[in-house]
């Protein structure tokens, strides 16, 4: 058996890494993860992913509201972790993070110190970066900021978004944490200090309000945009005086349309105007309805 460990996350960006310990020959002696939540429209009671995945792979699971609750800290320290790892959790105590003798560590969608923060897939893919990737490295006081373990890139295609290049990261950063247990079982770390001067763009919280489209961007910046934001939270704007949820779309070389201006056959095309090229619609959701290809919402939508 190898180290104990405490593993700590909540989305289904987590859970990668979790099977993939679950799989090797380290011990999960805790997951920590958040509490149980009303979650939809119909506020059921939902769990998160790590939780749902814990529970069937009969793991001790742990859910503080407070992460500086003094029993939450006891149990956790009854756990006699040697090694804590963090993916996509909230950002923890020093109390915590400095509980076990290994150290905790962190699995970071970027390669830190250049988008540090909530959404680093995000912020990549809308500011056209062409390349990311992940990062291991070690908790301190600052969020993000720790000596770096491993790195690993990861080109950025044409044609991904961030439901695509999230899948991609997942699955690399899960084989990422694998190899950082290892170097650090052996006690073979060699970690790199962050250098601040090549921080770069900050990449915090994306929310609804923040997703509107504004038609009066460059073309490029708005396709950068949409793909940034899909499948979530969703690139959004006013149509018909409703909500138009924007998937995906294709630049075309006309430009005869104003900025935010629309056009449509009402069977094949819905084209929207930008500062620089218009905009071929192919992927949307209007509000209360199901996504689906623009030909299908032309079908059964009357155009005003």
């Amino acid at each position: 058996m190898g180290m104990r460990i405490v593993f700590m996350g909540s989305p289904e960006f987590a859970v990668a890494s979790l099977e993939a310990l679950v799989n090797s020959d380290q011990e999960i002696v805790g997951v920590v993860t958040a509490p149980d939540r009303p979650q939809g429209r119909g506020k059921k009671v939902g769990v998160s992913a790590v939780k749902a995945f814990a529970l069937l792979n009969e793991l001790k699971v742990l859910q503080p509201d407070n992460l500086k609750e003094e029993s939450f800290i006891k149990e956790l320290l009854s756990l006699e972790a040697d090694l804590q790892i963090i993916v996509a959790f909230r950002m923890l105590p020093e109390v915590i993070w400095s509980m076990p003798k290994r150290g905790t560590f962190n699995l970071h969608a970027s390669l830190l110190p250049r988008y540090r923060g909530a959404a680093p897939i995000n912020w990549a893919l809308i500011n056209g970066e062409t390349e990311t990737g992940i990062t291991t490295f070690f908790l301190d006081k600052k969020i993000d900021t720790g000596q770096i373990i491993l790195q690993e890139k990861e080109v950025i295609q044409e044609e991904d978004d961030f439901g695509t290049l999230y899948g991609k990261l997942m699955l690399k950063g899960a084989s990422l944490i694998l190899k950082t247990v290892a170097l650090i079982e052996k006690g073979s770390v060699d970690t790199l200090p962050q250098n601040d001067e090549n921080a770069g763009p900050l990449a915090p919280k994306i929310f609804k309000q923040d997703c509107k489209i504004n038609w009066d961007q460059d073309a490029d910046c708005i396709v950068n945009f949409i793909r940034g934001v899909s499948p979530h939270p969703t690139a959004w704007c006013k149509f018909n005086n409703e909500i138009l949820k924007i998937f995906h779309v294709n630049k075309i070389t006309t430009n005869h349309l104003d900025s935010g201006e629309f056009e449509s056959d009402g069977k094949k095309y819905l084209h929207f105007g930008t500062q620089t090229s218009d905009l071929a619609i192919t992927s949307l959701q209007i509000q209360g309805k199901k996504r689906m290809a623009v030909e299908e919402f032309l079908r059964g939508y009357r155009m005003n």
